[in-house]
């Protein structure tokens, strides 16, 4: 069933990541980034690959998943920001986290599932060093590639401005009111995140922005209605998938109406059930519909939902019993940041680790005490709280995400000055002002 189809029978019975692809894998390859720049972002004739989850390889993610060890399968959960401009760059930050002085000797020694990229932990200075960074990373984990993630949503939240084509934000694009224009932005970012050896974009924003005080969404959504923010979501999606790169909606199940910041406090949002499947939901089942590859949960109590007062991110009735059962999501469910406040008010930082996987969370995204979070999993796998099954279950979707985005085998390589012909190019500015002429 799918999630629109899950929306209506339920009906019938009833934020930003913290401060926060490529062609089929096989023998190490370059992105066909030059193709990239000379075909417009809006043309059905895109050099990335069609979205290859159709086709992906069952067996190989099985072979792979049955060669790794309980560690390297724990390290698959995580997404940690790693410090400096070059895989090589020696950090007392590093140091401090993690036991080690290098982005690489990072990868090297706790084989994560991918990396997540900052401007203040040093990682965007120009277009070179982010393909070296990049290139560098995954040279470091030779067996299983890396996801390599980011922040650009565009607008209000764009993490690698100004390197990119300054594509309008989500709600000036929804002011267009033409989809078209949501799936061509997507397009332009996704091709130009890709031409930098960035894999994952954690965008696009999903939230209906109910409430005109929200501190924390506002002009990141496409907009106030349900009915008009679903169809964008969707659109950006395929954009993303144009581009050969992966998308996430967030914030799962909804941040739109909040006036705090989750951030800095824990929002309480108390729709019902059915308000819930009428205001929040529907760009969730769009998203989902159009094979979204991850969904972000967000660090909010809706007690209407789910009693415990515990936040969505730790919630199995949200992340379990609505996203997975209800809407029908098999792809990875990543947490909003784990260094926010607004999820560490009521456990300690190795227990909300093993709480989120508990709840069905895939992914966990900048815990602030890596190690910790890191020997909490370990110790709940060699004790069974987390079932050797559990742990299978969310490796698997993970390897799956990248066997769909060319990852699996080998990452492509990035060329640097392929990158600088597709950044901002000629076709992508054109986008960016078209959008801006028809926002109304």
């Amino acid at each position: 069933m799918t999630g629109i189809a899950v929306i209506a029978t339920m009906a019938a019975g009833c934020a930003g990541a913290g401060r926060s692809a490529p062609p089929a894998s096989g023998a190490t390859r370059e992105t066909s980034a030059s193709a990239d720049a000379a075909s417009p972002a809006g043309s059905s004739e895109a050099s990335a690959p069609a979205d290859a989850s159709a086709t992906l390889d069952t067996a190989g993610v099985e072979g792979v998943l049955a060669s790794m060890s309980v560690e390297e399968k724990v390290g698959q959960l995580f997404m940690p920001v790693l410090y400096g401009p070059s895989a090589d760059t020696v950090s007392g930050e590093n140091q401090a986290r993690f036991g080690v002085d290098t982005p690489a000797k990072m990868v090297a020694r706790y084989r994560p599932g991918g990396v997540i990229l900052f401007p203040w932990a040093g990682n965007v200075k120009n277009v070179r060093q982010i393909v070296a960074l990049t290139n560098g990373l995954q040279k470091a984990s030779p067996e299983i590639p890396l996801l390599i993630g980011t922040d650009q949503e565009n607008g209000k939240v764009s993490r690698l401005a100004p390197l990119v084509t300054p594509i309008p934000g989500a709600s000036v694009i929804g002011a267009t009111r033409d989809v078209s224009l949501a799936r061509k932005a997507a397009k332009v970012t996704g091709t130009e995140l890709r031409a930098l050896g960035v894999n994952l974009d954690f965008a696009p924003v999903a939230d209906v922005n109910l409430n005109p005080r929200n501190p924390v969404i506002g002009p990141r959504a496409y907009g106030s209605d349900p009915k008009k923010v679903a169809p964008m979501v969707a659109a950006a999606v395929q954009g993303f998938h144009d581009a050969g790169i992966g998308a996430t909606a967030k914030h799962f199940p909804g941040h739109g109406d909040t006036n705090v910041d989750s951030h800095t406090g824990l929002p309480v949002i108390r729709h019902t059930r059915s308000q819930w499947n009428r205001l929040d939901a529907p760009p969730f089942a769009a998203a989902i519909d159009k094979d979204v590859d991850a969904i972000m949960s967000a660090h909010v109590v809706m007690p209407e939902l789910d009693p415990s007062g515990d936040p969505a991110t730790l919630s199995k009735p949200i992340l379990t019993g609505l996203l997975r059962e209800k809407l029908g999501f098999d792809g990875v469910v990543s947490t909003d940041a784990l260094d926010m406040a607004g999820v560490r008010k009521k456990y300690k930082d190795g227990e909300v680790a093993v709480r989120a996987i508990q709840a069905g969370v895939d992914l966990l995204l900048m815990p602030p005490d890596y190690r910790e979070a890191h020997r909490a999993l370990l110790a709940a796998v060699a004790s069974g709280k987390i079932s050797q099954a559990r742990l299978d279950q969310s490796v698997r979707r993970l390897l799956k995400l990248k066997a769909a985005r060319g990852l699996l085998d080998e990452a492509p390589i990035v060329d640097p000055a392929r990158a600088e012909q597709v950044l901002r190019s000629a076709e992508h500015l054109k986008v960016a002002r078209l959008i801006t002429s028809k926002a109304r």
